[in-house]
């Protein structure tokens, strides 16, 4: 545990995640106890120099559903405090001796002018990535990675590839005024935002119009190969290419992510995809979200904890390239 806090009207260890000072390591506190930041990271409106900023978009006007998702943010950071302490499972590694993160709140837009939201998060993404942050982002409906992408492409200034888990291809018809989350793959490739020849969509187990050239491993294909198989495929298609990965979290079975908006059946185990992704740090990684946690819908957590310990997932991948010397600056 902490030492204590040498303030006598505090005795307890002091909340890291409002310690400016704390960057690398655990805190170690009570995972019943303290603020929620994710992970237990300080929290740091501007990211205060830090080299991964974790942030929230609390957005659900976009879903064509059940509603709920503006909660996801608030809810996968509460449950991410259980996963503080220990080494993270199956990388045996603190992420945090080697990465400083921090944790910026929540996107700031006003929800009664939905117009106005691309624009506004695209900004506030572009003031993270304007600062040599790696983004990674909890939501909110999936919409968002559309204007997430835009800010980095800018960031960029090229296309990335685009590794989307999920249960849906989002590329339902858009004039470009939408602001919908089904729509936003064909507004990613409409703009030049992803490179299709590069991407691929993991899980799906619906039908839409467009594939727009993107490779699709359906949920019962993803299945039968295994995850090893899976990261394989995902590897080769991706190539050298800058990548962005995007987890639905619809993508994993109802039994194992019922807190979400349009949950489809025959989806893929959290085990699963977590072994996906351990497999993929080889990528150039230069983003992350997950989306799409609705808490109303939840049963024991187990959707928030699932988006939470996918976030993790993804700072251990960071922090191994780091540890290789490879770079993880936008």
């Amino acid at each position: 545990m902490a030492g204590p806090s040498s303030d006598p009207l505090f005795p307890r260890p002091v909340d890291r995640a409002l310690d400016p000072q704390f960057r690398h390591g655990q805190s170690t506190e009570p995972n019943y106890s303290g603020v929620t930041s994710f992970l237990r990271r300080r929290y740091a409106r501007d990211g205060a120099g830090a080299e991964v900023v974790v942030w929230g978009v609390p957005l659900d006007v976009a879903v064509s559903n059940r509603p709920g998702t503006r909660f996801g943010p608030r809810a996968i950071r509460a449950a991410s405090a259980i996963l503080d302490g220990d080494p993270f499972y199956p990388f045996h590694l603190d992420p945090f001796e080697a990465l400083d993160v921090a944790d910026a709140g929540d996107c700031v837009f006003d929800y009664g002018l939905p117009a106005g939201i691309p624009a506004a998060i695209a900004g506030q993404a572009a003031a993270h990535y304007g600062r040599d942050a790696h983004l990674v982002t909890l939501g909110g409906d999936h919409f968002l990675t559309y204007p997430v992408l835009r800010a980095l492409t800018e960031r960029l200034g090229q296309p990335v590839a685009l590794v989307q888990f999920d249960a849906h291809q989002d590329t339902w018809d858009d004039n470009g005024d939408r602001v919908d989350h089904g729509t936003m793959i064909t507004r990613a490739v409409k703009d030049g935002l992803i490179r299709t020849d590069r991407s691929i969509q993991v899980g799906i187990r619906t039908h839409a119009p467009n594939t727009f050239g993107i490779e699709i491993v359906d949920g019962e294909t993803a299945g039968e190969l295994g995850p090893a198989a899976v990261a394989t495929r995902i590897a080769e298609r991706v190539g050298d290419a800058p990548v962005y990965l995007s987890f639905d979290i619809d993508a994993l079975d109802p039994a194992f992510a019922p807190g979400t908006g349009t949950p489809v059946c025959g989806g893929l185990s959290t085990r699963e995809v977590i072994s996906i992704l351990r497999r993929l740090g080889g990528l150039d990684l230069k983003g992350f979200d997950v989306v799409e946690v609705s808490p109303p819908y939840d049963h024991a957590e187990v959707t928030a904890l699932a988006g939470a310990t996918l976030a993790s997932v993804y700072l251990c991948l960071l922090a191994q390239r780091k540890a290789k010397g490879l770079p993880i600056a936008p």
